[in-house]
């Protein structure tokens, strides 16, 4: 009786010493992504840009959308909703997924001074074709209206986003919005 009462001490303490006390059973973040999936906005300042294209990207952790910009990107808006609503009209932009992310950028698809369009899509319900992206499911215009442009951006879940900008080419610049794969 003393000797497996000795060892099954013996197995406690081991234990013990192995595992720390206070351990967390959480693993680490899914790429070390820590982005959550809260609205993200920057305020709009007053240059005069527009956008000049939309592409789509996939990455080993995250599906990537990129709008270029002429100029600096003045601000923007990226959110969870339940609809996606065109600009000017109000209609809804069907997408497919079963989140949907507004993407609102404040550029128009025009030229501000000249009128003239900056950026046409061949297809306004497809701007880039994302199938068989992991996370991405739809990417579709909603428009320019009074110098902003909505895209919206079907996703197969609400997931953790990010929102940031990058400088060039040139002396233009880029939103770029990451979805990661999963949590």
């Amino acid at each position: 009786m003393k000797r497996l009462t000795r060892l099954l001490l013996g197995l406690v303490l081991g234990l013990a010493l192995v595992l720390p006390m206070g351990a967390s059973a959480q693993a680490a973040p899914y790429c070390g992504i820590t982005w959550g999936s809260l609205a993200k906005a920057q305020s709009p300042g007053s240059a005069l840009t527009s956008i000049t294209n939309v592409r789509a990207g996939e990455h080993s952790c995250y599906d990537r959308m990129v709008i270029d910009v002429r100029g600096d990107v003045r601000g923007y808006s990226v959110r969870y909703v339940d609809q996606v609503y065109a600009e000017g009209s109000g209609a809804r932009v069907p997408l497919r997924g079963g989140a949907k992310l507004e993407v609102v950028a404040h550029a128009p698809t025009y030229d501000p001074v000249t009128g003239r369009s900056t950026y046409t899509p061949s297809n306004r319900k497809e701007l880039r074709n994302v199938s068989g992206y992991s996370t991405f499911r739809q990417i579709a215009s909603g428009g320019s209206f009074e110098g902003q442009t909505t895209i919206g951006l079907g996703v197969r879940a609400r997931l953790p986003f990010r929102v940031f900008v990058l400088d060039g080419p040139g002396s233009g610049s880029r939103l770029v919005i990451d979805v990661a794969h999963r949590w």
